[in-house]
């Protein structure tokens, strides 16, 4: 493997590193706290008591809500303006910002990209209400900024006053990751020095949940919600929803030197990818998505063999998880040891990959890996190394992870132990 990663058009030189990790999640209102309930193997998912899951007769009555309401740190009339995936995305966003040291770099060298899967469903769904319900005057004059897609990113870039790029890729469960992977290029052009970057999604809608519903794509084990997200497992029957945001702080790797930044990992290399199949579902050989583990371990300097841990994408649904244990098989083997963070934290669909980037980040570092939860019976069909039970201390130099979302988007993200 070599030491430095390379993009088109950076002829090899650029180095980027990551000096700053902020979330918000169903485990904790930080990073600290998720982590170390991901390692006790505690879970986010519980029981929803919203109005409308009876209401509507919805088939699914869990979810992984927030561990703290952003209302909690930010002020009262900064809530009131800011849907709640902006909210999250803020959150999240200062620590990470706090956490790098909160670079004193210029604004038209400092970017930000924020994806999101769905964007500003609560306040749509809201102002909707009140229009209906109330007439035109009680809709509030910032509905737009609130429902749009880029909104989160609107939002942090306005907050650190970054002039460099705002952008805010869109691509469902893969966004979290298509949004690190694009800050990746943006230093890697030389458009940028630092890049906020990440995902947030809060969506835990009546409309949302019906809809995933009748596609059938969620568990109904509503009796036991902390054991319903079952990646890999031979009964596994959907996933969980979930909200929360993961955002990371990248550096040119001399930038970060020149400033005495501490260096958290190593983005070495990235990869997406399509897979013009089906508008949901992957094809069983996995070919596409690992067609971009391929191409992130070749800007690694890679290769299958070096991978020593994969942080699965593995939703819990029973085509999606044997999609992606014979994309892995076929792009790095089967020796990687493996984790699904979704058994606990619930599937936080546009933010999955940037959270899941912080605890890749986390277990090179560290030298642990979080176990998956709710593993009971493995899918006899799935050969793979996944950690159960306990943590795993094992060290890592090299590590996958993937995300993959509806409409055939797969992107995978290659990091390096520091």
């Amino acid at each position: 493997m070599t030491s430095s990663p390379s993009a088109p058009g950076d002829g090899g030189r650029t180095s980027v590193v990551v000096t700053g990790f902020g979330a918000t999640t169903p485990l904790g209102g930080d990073v600290a706290s998720t982590w170390e309930a991901l390692l006790a193997g505690r879970s986010g998912v519980g029981t929803l008591e919203q109005d409308w899951v009876a209401r509507f007769e919805l088939p699914v009555h869990i979810a992984a809500q927030l561990a703290v309401e952003p209302t909690e740190t930010l002020s009262r009339v900064q809530a009131r303006r800011l849907d709640r995936s902006e909210q999250v995305a803020l959150v999240a966003a200062r620590e990470a910002w706090a956490h790098a040291g909160s670079p004193e770099v210029d604004p038209e060298r400092l970017g930000v990209v924020i994806g999101t899967g769905v964007g500003g469903a609560v306040a749509l769904l809201d102002q909707d209400d009140l229009l209906e319900n109330q007439g035109l005057r009680k809709v509030s004059v910032m509905t737009i900024p609130m429902l749009m897609p880029n909104g989160p990113a609107a939002t942090v870039g306005l907050e650190l006053g970054a002039r460099a790029g705002v952008h805010a890729p869109t691509s469902a469960c893969a966004s979290g990751s298509e949004a690190i992977a694009t800050a990746y290029r943006m230093i890697a052009m030389g458009d940028a020095d630092v890049v906020v970057c990440g995902g947030a999604e809060a969506c835990i809608t009546g409309i949302t949940l019906a809809g995933f519903s009748q596609m059938r794509a969620m568990s109904t084990r509503n009796d036991d919600p902390a054991s319903a997200s079952r990646p890999f497992d031979a009964d596994r029957d959907g996933f969980v929803i979930g909200e929360g945001s993961g955002i990371v702080v990248l550096e040119r790797e001399e930038f970060a030197a020149a400033r005495g930044a501490t260096v958290l990992g190593r983005l070495v290399g990235y990869g997406m990818s399509s897979d013009a199949f089906h508008i949901t579902a992957s094809p069983a050989d996995g070919e596409g998505q690992a067609r971009a583990m391929t191409t992130a371990l070749r800007r690694a300097g890679a290769t299958g063999s070096d991978v020593g841990h994969v942080n699965a994408h593995a939703t819990s649904t029973p085509i999606g998880d044997a999609a992606e244990f014979a994309s892995i098989t076929r792009a790095v083997g089967d020796h990687a040891v493996v984790t699904a963070p979704k058994s606990t934290l619930g599937h936080t669909l546009g933010a999955a990959g940037a959270l899941e980037s912080i605890i890749t980040m986390l277990s090179l570092s560290e030298g642990v890996i979080p176990p998956t939860a709710n593993l009971v019976h493995q899918d006899p069909a799935i050969t793979l190394d996944v950690v159960t039970g306990e943590p795993r201390r094992v060290q890592v130099d090299l590590a996958i992870n993937n995300s993959f979302g509806f409409g055939g988007h797969n992107v995978a993200l290659a990091f390096a132990r520091v």
